[in-house]
């Protein structure tokens, strides 16, 4: 195999040098160049710490080296380190720090340019504040039966089949170490997400993988046989995901193994396909009875929903839903458009879907308006790989942030974009056996923990430099942007919040309320009347 081509060469340029010696002694200098060269990719192979290195030995270290060029010729001559493509070099080294322990402080000034549009930074407090433990919980379904103190910082969906089995073992025996969740992801619960332990939320798709009918309707029966599993500690129906909103999905019957089968509740070796909309329910209301049902059916665990916002008026339509019939969901994840682990076609990475951050204080703004918010909680998805990715999004109005790409860089990935590919050269995003295989789930587990448990340590660094207590005090007054080179605005001032009950009361000078709220409709997600006349008008 090329992986290995290499090492193999290197082998056999040893035995030759060893038989040349003796009909001349100039060649120990080329046994001594090879044999070292053996010597390094045997190592490679035999060490556990380095996936990459276990499968391309003596080739990763070219990689290494490359990636170890002075940070003036690469800032200068190839990118700078605060370059997010789609993760910055800097991201990327500060979760490989925390996730080895090792030390992650900077030195000489920040490489960011602090005078530069969209620079964004915390307040201090000249009294810090003291907090002793940095496990910050947030509890979810409060008036359930079941409810969840769920980690401020958790495992995002990622599926069994977009990532490999050692992957998942290894997310998990993280997460139950650290006490946080793990997203199962639409591809349902499977066995390698049992083996250790870990909570678990079970997210289900419009394909409802784990709890379908043959004909691939939802299936009471065998929701019930997961849901009542005391691992499954929450439920999240997803409507939409961030890479690709509004657009379903084909895992090709050659993917389609015995075991990937088996979890999904699939035939195999034939298409599997994840729908673009849901069958279960085709209203506002319709969807909060389907999670009311769920809940019911799950003993009283909490349920809620996951969504990229897209159409203002159908997220309006929910909300109004929810004012109208009571139901409630116990927790609703916000997913960025910035895209995720999932592939997609390039005009849906690029351009679909409303990004993290607005799409964020949308949904927030839209509860605090229908006096809702204390009694729903909100995570949150979109590239978080830092403390301070953290504290931005909790101000602006989540309760805990998800992260799947960051723990992905914990397990190893070296951002190598080849996750569609089933080539993945850490053996993280792959079903091939010869990869995967060679990814060490304990180190890798205790990579994952040390990630999310360092992390959070430096977020409570940031909360006592901030003279805060719990990150539930941040708002968006805490958090400053730089707007113009001489211009300054929190982002309490950058963004116009709501007031609680205040779309009770009326219709806020705010433009997507003043556009689309009065238009909403709790019994249908479709265009309201005056948008669908405007596009026949085609006058968008």
């Amino acid at each position: 195999m090329l992986r290995y081509a290499a090492y193999s060469a290197s082998l056999v340029m040893t035995l030759v040098c060893a038989g040349l010696m003796s009909a001349n002694p100039e060649w120990r200098w080329g046994l001594a160049l090879f044999g070292l060269l053996s010597v390094i990719g045997t190592w490679d192979l035999l060490q556990t710490r380095s996936t990459l290195r276990r499968n391309y030995p003596i080739l990763a270290h070219f990689r290494y080296g490359l990636e170890s060029i002075g940070p003036e010729i690469r800032q200068y001559f190839i990118e700078s380190d605060t370059v997010e493509t789609p993760f910055s070099r800097q991201q990327r080294a500060l979760v490989y720090q925390r996730s080895k322990h090792v030390m992650d402080v900077v030195p000489f000034g920040t490489e960011h340019d602090v005078y530069d549009v969209d620079y964004e930074w915390i307040n201090h407090s000249m009294q810090p504040a003291f907090i002793p433990s940095h496990d910050f919980r947030v509890q979810v379904g409060s008036q359930s039966q079941h409810p969840y103190g769920a980690s401020v910082f958790n495992i995002s969906a990622m599926s069994f089949g977009s990532l490999s089995a050692n992957a998942i073992r290894a997310l998990n025996a993280g997460a139950k170490r650290g006490g946080f969740y793990h997203d199962t992801g639409e591809g349902s619960i499977s066995t390698y997400h049992r083996e250790n332990g870990g909570d678990l939320v079970w997210e289900i798709g419009s394909g409802y993988f784990g709890c379908r009918n043959d004909d691939g309707s939802f299936s009471d029966e065998r929701f019930v046989a997961n849901a009542s599993d005391p691992q499954v500690r929450m439920i999240e129906v997803k409507l939409s995901q961030g890479a690709k909103p509004g657009h379903g999905g084909v895992l090709p019957a050659a993917k389609v193994s015995a075991e990937i089968a088996a979890t999904r509740g699939v035939p195999q070796g034939v298409d599997c396909i994840s729908p673009a909309r849901h069958s279960a329910f085709s209203t506002p209301v319709g969807l909060l009875e389907f999670i009311a049902h769920l809940r019911k059916l799950s003993g009283g665990k909490p349920v809620g929903f996951k969504l990229a916002i897209g159409h203002p008026w159908e997220w309006f339509g929910v909300a109004k839903a929810m004012r109208e019939t009571g139901l409630l969901p116990d927790f609703i994840v916000v997913d960025g458009a910035e895209g995720g682990t999932g592939a997609a076609p390039a005009e849906f990475i690029d351009h679909v879907g409303v990004p993290m951050h607005e799409a964020l204080m949308l949904v927030h703004n839209t509860l605090v308006g229908l006096d809702l918010r204390d009694k729903v909680r909100i995570g949150a998805a979109g590239k978080i790989t830092s403390a301070f990715d953290i504290a931005r999004t909790l101000s602006m109005g989540a309760d805990w942030c998800n992260a799947a790409r960051g723990f992905m860089f914990a397990l190893g990935c070296i951002q190598s974009q080849s996750c569609h590919t089933d080539h993945c050269p850490t053996g993280i995003a792959t079903q091939d056996p010869r990869r995967w295989k060679r990814l060490d789930t304990g180190d890798k587990a205790t990579r994952v923990f040390q990630f999310h448990d360092n992390t959070l340590k430096a977020l409570r660094d940031l909360l006592c430099a901030a003279g805060l207590e719990h990150p539930g005090q941040l708002g968006p007054e805490h958090i400053l942007r730089r707007v113009s080179p001489i211009e300054v605005r929190s982002l309490a001032a950058l963004y116009r919040f709501l007031e609680p009950g205040e779309l009770l009361a009326r219709i806020p000078e705010h433009a997507v309320f003043k556009d689309f709220w009065a238009l909403a409709r709790s019994d249908s997600f479709a265009a309201p009347e005056r948008v669908q006349a405007m596009r026949t008008a085609k006058s968008f």
